[in-house]
């Protein structure tokens, strides 16, 4: 029998060679295997119905050639395997603005893969957040289609970094849960290339290796099948030599969809495997698609396969270590944000006493129940986290939800109230449907027919409120009158409406979903171990007809070119906190703006002090506003950003770089990327608020 496996420092060429071979070998059924997914229902029946319990066989593989399946993982905040690091969710990573973190937390993702059998990735989803409301907003970074790119690039380069095959995810335009199976998302050809396809290419043009098709139509067709997309566009346009695989259940809905340029189908072959054979032999499908799909497979398996890993072993040892719980904590601090801070009500004295409140405040919270779920070894509470720093392991929670007027006469007695709010899977998360297999996997519970499990509801989807519960609220608000020294902390994956009670409380810390060991990060952050300098990754507007429309339900959405922070800006709508904002223990000062042409685009330069008496960071942010006179683009666009930290009355001159093809527009005419000439005016300062920003101007 001949061996065909990979063999570690094989050259690109000798990678090629083979390849080819095993393509002369394979039989058709063989090559078509190879397309497809095995084994994930029976996996799913074995495991209880528990998600990621063995690496699942998501492609690949042919035992008669020696050649190796890829094993798929979930993420985007952990390893969906085992009991791995939980980070905090991608959307508190995005609020970071921190791509060297992001890069590091790709490279812990990898290893702890590697060291659970899995070789494949699927943690990068760079969806737009469109509305807050959406259900998986979570698992993304945020509204603005530059910053995402620049972090999904990040994790890719991260995962890939240790031989991981990453995966980005969904293209395309997938932001709406509960009618993500089958709704139409109709966009034209410049709003989908300018926004809702950039993010995609910065992924892949930062070598990611495979890209998994959405469950939605775009523009009438199934993205799972869509040639412009899969074959036009990604492969034509953009030059990407991956492979192409489908989301899990419905993802696919036609043989014809290995001409579109679809790769792979997950979880199991539905319209593949043997429809898929039968399509070749009656001369439906031609062989040379079941070979090109095969070989950008085997290619892509093989590169990383043969490549040289950086470490020596990956092993057990090296799940949820000390080095990568330590990077969760980091990300889990760095990612807060800030919101309101009125007369200094933070940071709190650790030798003051303090009431902790709210049901949420006791839970393990780390996101939703969906694909992404990561069972980490344990998950530090905001009430755990708050003991353990002021050294009181008895601390109770002095009141919750149930009795706001029980829980304000605890507070009433303390220096400062801490009230833990916001949401859990049951409000927000990946919409999974009451029987998650639709039907193929049956009762798992018991030997079932292959009809709906029962007594399974369907768990997450799309959010139906903005804001807080009602009886969350009315804790807020009965805490505050009782404590000025109010502190709120948000827990949740996006977006949360604050009118109602606002200007009740002291400050505002949203931290989103902060992993295991989010309830530390808390403590570090309101004791001021640590200065609060997240920056919000969206924005939060004050009323709910501030957004763009927005139906979960949906069968067709139109989607314009502007939503976030550019929609509320054309519309005259003033946010209640703006994209990028975010409050620190210290103050950062903007002076000496000033911009320059390179041979590439042109470079920003700024200088920034810190005028306080603590160290912090800071993220400064660079928008562009266009001339407007061939092309409409209303709003700026961020088109920049840097992390950086400063000491006490430190000064620092930060340079940024904009590259000319970012600023450019797509002319639908010509179908190519154009330059408006013209005066570009450019800002910059600590948030996209008007009121905080420089300007200067440019003619490009």
């Amino acid at each position: 029998m001949t061996d065909l496996s990979p063999t570690k420092g094989l050259s690109s060429s000798a990678i090629h060679a083979r390849v080819e071979d095993i393509l002369a070998a394979a039989t058709l059924e063989e090559k078509v295997a190879m397309m497809s997914g095995r084994g994930f229902f029976e996996q799913f029946r074995r495991s209880g119905g528990t998600w990621g319990a063995e690496p699942y066989r998501a492609g690949g593989g042919c035992e008669r050639l020696g050649v190796p399946a890829l094993w798929f993982t979930d993420g985007p905040r952990g390893v969906a395997r085992g009991q791995s690091t939980c980070f905090p969710v991608s959307m508190a990573r995005g609020a970071s603005w921190d791509l060297g973190l992001e890069r590091r937390i790709g490279e812990a993702m990898a290893i702890e893969a590697r060291a659970q059998g899995c070789n494949f990735s699927g943690a990068v989803c760079v969806n737009l957040l469109r509305h807050p409301g959406w259900g998986r907003a979570q698992e993304t970074y945020g509204e603005d289609p530059f910053h995402v790119g620049e972090f999904g690039a990040a994790l890719a380069e991260g995962l890939q970094g240790h031989n991981v095959i990453a995966t980005v995810k969904h293209l395309a335009a997938n932001s709406i849960e509960n009618s993500r199976f089958t709704v139409d998302v109709r966009i034209d050809p410049r709003t989908l290339r300018e926004v809702y396809l950039p993010q995609f290419r910065r992924v892949i043009e930062a070598g990611c290796a495979s890209v998994m098709s959405a469950y939605n139509r775009l523009n009438g067709e199934y993205c799972g099948q869509h040639t412009e997309l899969l074959t036009d566009i990604l492969r034509h346009e953009w030059g990407f030599e991956g492979f192409v695989h489908s989301d899990w259940v419905l993802g696919v809905h036609a043989t014809f969809a290995a001409r579109a340029g679809l790769d792979i189908e997950n979880p199991e072959p539905v319209h593949f495997g043997e429809k898929l054979v039968q399509a070749v032999q009656d001369g439906q499908v031609a062989t040379e698609v079941v070979d090109t799909a095969c070989r950008r497979i085997l290619r892509t398996l093989y590169r990383f396969a043969c490549a040289e890993d950086p470490l020596p072993a990956y092993g057990p040892e090296q799940v949820a270590c000390a080095v990568h719980v330590a990077l969760a904590r980091e990300a889990a601090e760095k990612s807060a944000v800030l919101l309101r801070n009125e007369k200094n009500t933070l940071p709190l004295s650790k030798q003051s006493h303090v009431a902790v409140l709210g049901r949420l405040a006791t839970l393990e919270n780390t996101g939703d129940g969906g694909s992404s779920r990561v069972n980490a070894p344990w998950v530090v509470t905001p009430l755990a986290g708050i003991a353990e720093a002021l050294g009181q392991p008895a601390l109770a929670l002095a009141g919750d939800e149930e009795d706001p007027e029980a829980a304000a006469a605890a507070a009433a007695w303390a220096d400062a109230a801490i009230v833990v709010v916001g949401y859990t899977a049951a409000e927000e998360g990946e919409y999974i449907p009451g029987d998650i297999a639709l039907g193929e996997a049956g009762d798992l519970s018991q030997d079932g027919d292959g009809s709906e499990p029962a007594g399974q509801a369907p768990r997450g989807g799309d959010r139906s409120c903005l804001e807080l519960p009602a009886p969350q609220q009315a804790l807020i608000k009965a805490v505050a009158r009782a404590n000025p020294r109010t502190v709120v902390v948000l827990v949740a994956g996006s977006a949360v409406l604050v009118e109602g009670w606002l200007a009740d409380t002291g400050a505002v810390l949203q931290t989103f979903y902060a992993g295991m060991e989010g309830g530390r990060a808390l403590a570090s952050l309101l004791f001021g171990d640590v200065s609060p300098s997240g920056k919000l990754p969206f924005s939060v507007a004050r009323d709910p007809g501030d957004y763009p429309f927005f139906d979960p339900y949906a069968e067709r959405i139109d989607y314009g070119p502007l939503h976030g922070y550019r929609w509320l800006e054309a519309q005259g709508k003033a946010p209640r906190f703006a994209f990028g904002h975010g409050l620190s223990y210290t103050r950062f000062n903007y002076r000496a703006f000033r911009l320059r042409r390179t041979a590439t685009g042109l470079q920003a330069e700024v200088s920034v002090q810190n005028t306080g008496t603590v160290s912090g960071e800071e993220v400064v942010q660079l928008y562009a506003r266009f001339p407007g006179l061939v092309v409409d683009r209303k709003g700026k666009q961020l088109k920049a950003f840097k992390r950086i930290t400063l000491g006490p009355g430190e000064v620092r001159v930060v340079r940024l770089e904009v590259s000319e093809q970012s600023l450019r527009y797509w002319d639908m005419q010509s179908r190519c990327w154009r330059l408006e000439p013209g005066e570009h005016s450019f800002c910059i300062g600590g948030s996209s608020a008007e009121e905080t920003l420089l300007t200067a101007s440019i003619d490009l």
